[in-house]
């Protein structure tokens, strides 16, 4: 009886994915949920091949890979990466192109699950291994060497990046691939560059790589002498402050962080990724913090003397650029499973999962609570930015909407099992300032990368994840002219997501921050051409968003008011296919009270009087920047 069974590469791959589960928490699901794919030349008789066999005819010890067909190949990275966010990181898809054009498309949505520790499984197609046919159709050529291709610029955006040369080279490459994807401290894009004449390649892999295994995720203990260390300077504190990031909800420790919460009296803000770590409605909730935060969390920053951070690598937003903690004398403890995030700041340093460090330290806080003094200041803020939060909901703002009204009837009406989306623009300020999250899943905004174009396929990425859950995806019209071909697939699929499509005429973001570093909107309005300035009022473009949205397959509700729009939402939620709703908002906003700052440069000279005194208002602000040690 032979020990080896014959396979292409690509058969091989597939074979093996469907054999690889991951374990977390005592639940078992298979690693590699399926697979995305666009085809060429590169791939369409190596992998898709695999794909096709695999769905005739599946291998009896591994069952199928369920393969789905998308319309562009960042598209499926974004949906891949929105669908492991949503699934906790302990599943994902593969995403497999062809070479050249569709290999380099992934790119950006490599960066993205990166970015944002997310796992994707990437197999950009490459060229001939053997150099027999070279160059191939999409090769680009390089003088210095016959050795690299555009797969090449996957490396700086991957967690871990391997070219399968020879057959030989597979199955090694796979286990390296397997681990990136369940390291709950260094995860992200796994990029495997697979030649094209290797793919179709056969070779005699030995059975015992076909077996079922079993990945557990693991969960690193904290030090006691860490945690000890870390609980004294809490103790030592006047008025420390808890930030919550992501860290925390992939830890599934949102019960324990409740629990740290309500035993010491801290207070608990959020980062983007950690919103809804801590239920808005608990009392030392106090919302999200830095740049684009909201008054509550923004003030008690200010005036800490200890931040707890928890699971957040401190992005610029977080730290206002490095102005937010003004107290002199503050310090850090910061609790990672990933020592390059937990030594920032200058910190003390617990690397440990956030579950298991925020268990001990609550044991050893247990007799411990900040003074009453302290906690009324705590409520009194909180307090005060809610009743803020309920004024900016219901402006009654005229005589088009503010987004932030949308963002408030939307608050209002999903439910805590729903799970809202979105990336870029001024719509995650917007809602990392005012929005109420009871539940981990609810909040979904990528905010490392703040990718314009994720939104549409983020939301098929999500529904396949939470197909029990009513998606809601907000889309600006930048956004949406950026990637809105996944459309056809959502529709394709049948997949029920609500999207919400705020149009503006322009870029609401970069347009006041333009402003208010005196370039005048310049470039953000879309406005006809033919030689009137590109920062003036212009004649609206013709471009009918609601109509296009139409013709991949959505139905669309045209609104113009929040009642209107009220109403629409309780229709979209009744329906069984993809819906959009539509509604024109004001460019100029409002938008939530600032109380931070955010560091970008502002020229030194400058002709233009708008200039000039912007970088006068910049020279005042970075003053306030300092490292902390």
């Amino acid at each position: 009886m032979t020990n080896t069974v014959r396979l292409t590469v690509g058969q091989a791959t597939i074979r093996f994915l469907v054999n690889q589960y991951v374990e977390a928490d005592g639940v078992e699901e298979r690693l590699i949920a399926g697979a995305f794919g666009i085809f060429g030349h590169g791939n369409v008789a190596g992998l898709g091949q695999a794909l096709l066999q695999n769905e005739i005819d599946p291998q009896p010890d591994g069952g199928s890979m369920p393969y789905y067909m998308p319309r562009n190949e960042q598209g499926m990275v974004n949906a891949a990466a929105a669908y492991a966010k949503a699934k906790n990181r302990t599943q994902t898809l593969m995403c497999t192109s062809s070479i050249g054009p569709g290999a380099l498309n992934m790119v950006t949505g490599a960066a993205l699950a990166t970015t944002n520790r997310l796992p994707v499984l990437l197999f950009p197609s490459d060229q001939f291994a053997t150099r027999v046919p070279d160059p191939v159709l999409q090769q680009i050529e390089n003088a210095q060497t016959l050795d690299t291709s555009v797969n090449d610029a996957f490396r700086p955006v991957s967690v871990f990046f391997d070219r399968i040369n020879r057959p030989e080279q597979l199955l090694p490459s796979l286990m390296q691939a397997m681990r990136a994807l369940t390291d709950p401290a260094d995860t992200g894009a796994v990029t495997i560059a697979m030649p094209q004449d290797v793919q179709a390649e056969a070779f005699d892999f030995p059975k015992e790589a076909f077996a079922k295994r079993v990945w557990h995720i693991r969960r690193p203990p904290a030090e006691v002498s860490q945690l000890e260390r870390a609980a004294e300077l809490i103790r030592c504190a006047k008025a420390p402050m808890v930030i919550a990031g992501g860290g925390v909800i992939y830890s599934k420790a949102s019960e324990e962080l409740r629990e740290f919460a309500r035993v010491t009296g801290i207070p608990v803000a959020d980062t983007q990724a950690g919103k809804g770590a801590i239920n808005c409605d608990h009392p030392q909730a106090v919302g999200g913090v830095g740049s684009t935060g909201g008054d509550s969390a923004n003030h008690l920053a200010d005036e800490a003397d200890l931040i707890i951070g928890i699971g957040t690598r401190y992005s610029d937003f977080t730290t206002a650029s490095r102005t937010q903690f003004k107290n002199p004398d503050v310090k850090f403890v910061n609790i990672n499973v990933k020592p390059f995030d937990a030594v920032k700041n200058g910190a003390e340093m617990v690397v440990a999962d956030a579950r298991e460090a925020l268990r001990g330290l609550t044991d050893l806080l247990s007799d411990y609570h900040v003074s009453a003094e302290y906690e009324k200041r705590v409520a009194d803020e909180r307090q005060a930015w809610l009743k803020i939060v309920d004024e900016l909901y219901h402006l009654g703002h005229g005589p088009l909407p503010a987004q932030i009204e949308v963002f408030g009837a939307l608050n209002e009406m999903m439910k805590d099992t729903d799970v809202l989306i979105n990336a870029a623009g001024s719509m995650p300020g917007d809602l990392q300032a005012l929005w109420q999250a009871k539940t981990p899943s609810q909040y979904h905004v990528e905010y490392a990368f703040s990718t314009m174009g994720y939104e549409i396929p983020a939301g098929m990425g999500v529904k396949m994840a939470c197909p029990d859950s009513e998606v809601v995806s907000i889309v600006g019209d930048g956004t949406y002219q950026m990637l809105p071909m996944e459309l056809a697939t959502v529709a394709q699929e049948g997949l029920k997501v609500i999207y919400v499509l705020l149009e503006n005429h322009g870029f609401a973001s970069i347009g006041a921050l333009s402003e208010s570093r005196g370039s005048q909107r310049f470039g953000t309005r879309y406005r006809m051409g033919g030689g009137n300035p590109h920062n003036q009022e212009g004649e609206l473009i013709p471009v009918d968003i609601a109509k296009n949205a139409e013709s991949w397959g959505l139905t669309v509700l045209r609104v113009s008011s929040i009642d209107e729009f009220k109403e629409a939402y309780r229709q979209a939620t009744q329906m069984t296919t993809a819906v959009m709703i539509y509604i024109e908002t004001d460019l100029y906003g409002p938008n939530p009270p600032s109380s931070s700052y955010w560091d970008v440069p502002v020229a030194q000279v400058s002709r233009l009087e708008s200039t000039q005194r912007a970088y006068q208002e910049y020279r005042e602000g970075v003053k306030h920047q300092r490292h902390y040690f």
